[in-house]
């Protein structure tokens, strides 16, 4: 009898205790974060990387037992392929909005954020994507910040760094008629004028292209020490990889979409001597590249890519905002979004100015040398 009494009381503390537990669980609340980006297709390893950032920050942020309005609360990704095409992109936005989203991480592409971004601002939800297009924030939406420094600056740098650093006097140019690819290309083809250079020629491909032997030729008499591509790794690994079986001499720059190991791996050897720029320091030379790097790999078992310390950061602003305004209503956090100042793993400061863009980026010049990217100059930043 006395055993049967221990053991019916017992059970009645486990049942209480899962109670308590269901109760607490019950009252926590779920906050759904957007995100959106090319999961899908021959950017998908972009899309994968950005990713990562953000679920990286939303697994830390949810550790810390957050408590906003008096109440516990736990973010949930609401995640979306764009497949980087803009039709895409406004469905994926608007679907977005219908399931209640509280703020957006992403997109990623220029021409996906750009047109969903009208949805995002009209629904008063606030955006920080990935895109560097100037025109993403020239638009005036005050909802709207990156993650990355724009083209304006990564451009300037890049087009005078060829000019200046690599003493390059006649570059030819292609874009692939993207709105990031177009943009990039239209800035350092200003900065590079600036400072001094002529360009002898500028052609226009597709962000689909595989075979550009026919612009080559042409840019191959066009006496050019050097061409710079605007696009992505997709086209320019086949296009440093005909420039070579061609016989051209000439040094391919592009943007930091080519500054990966996708790159690396399908141009093999050819790759050699490619210059891009990068937004932001090298992982090692930023504030908290070190702690992130070790905590990533751990996560997802490979290195750390390009894009995801600066979603991670993205995200974490969207989250303290939240906190310092003990409010996940956009309306309310909003203000708190646009006065942010906290450090992070890219910045010490991580802060916006009035158009969303970011106060503190720098710009970083890569060269692969012996299949592998290395450090030319680090140009601001802190």
């Amino acid at each position: 009898m006395e055993h049967t009494t221990k053991r019916l009381a017992g059970a009645m503390l486990v049942g209480a205790l899962s109670l308590a537990g269901a109760q607490a669980a019950q009252a926590q609340e779920s906050v759904k974060i957007g995100f959106a980006g090319p999961l899908t297709g021959a950017q998908a390893h972009y899309g994968a990387d950005f990713k990562n950032g953000i679920t990286l920050a939303v697994e830390d942020f949810n550790a810390t037992k957050p408590v906003i309005d008096g109440k516990p609360i736990q973010i949930v990704l609401d995640a979306q392929d764009d497949q980087a095409d803009p039709r895409t992109g406004t469905t994926v936005a608007q679907k977005l909005v219908d399931d209640g989203v509280k703020g957006m991480l992403g997109h990623f592409n220029s021409g996906t954020t750009i047109p969903a971004s009208r949805i995002y601002a009209q629904a008063g939800i606030p955006e920080i994507a990935m895109a560097t297009a100037p025109e993403y924030t020239q638009q005036g939406f005050k909802s709207a910040f990156r993650m990355m420094t724009s083209d304006t600056q990564q451009g300037a740098v890049i087009g005078g760094y060829a000019v200046t650093g690599l003493k390059f006097t006649k570059i030819a140019i292609v874009d692939d008629r993207t709105a990031y690819g177009q943009g990039l290309a239209d800035q350092f083809e200003k900065a590079a004028k600036a400072a001094g250079a002529t360009i002898v020629d500028r052609e226009f491909t597709s962000d689909k292209a595989v075979d550009f032997k026919a612009i080559l030729t042409k840019l191959k008499a066009s006496g050019a020490q050097a061409v710079f591509f605007g696009g992505a790794d997709a086209q320019a690994a086949p296009m440093v990889k005909q420039m070579h079986e061609l016989g051209m001499k000439e040094t391919l720059m592009a943007g930091e979409m080519v500054k990966s190991d996708t790159f690396l791996k399908i141009a093999g050897s050819s790759a050699d001597g490619t210059v891009v720029s990068l937004a932001g320091l090298p992982l090692d030379q930023m504030p908290g590249g070190k702690k992130y790097e070790a905590e990533y790999t751990k996560r997802f078992g490979s290195p750390v890519e390009t894009y995801s310390p600066y979603a991670y950061d993205g995200a974490m602003a969207m989250f303290d905002a939240m906190k310092a305004a003990n409010s996940t209503d956009p309306v309310k956090y909003l203000p708190l979004l646009a006065k942010t100042s906290m450090p992070g793993v890219t910045s010490k400061d991580l802060a916006y100015d009035d158009r969303g863009d970011l106060k503190n980026g720098g710009i970083t010049v890569y060269k692969v040398v012996d299949g592998k990217w290395t450090t030319l100059q680090t140009i601001g930043g802190r």
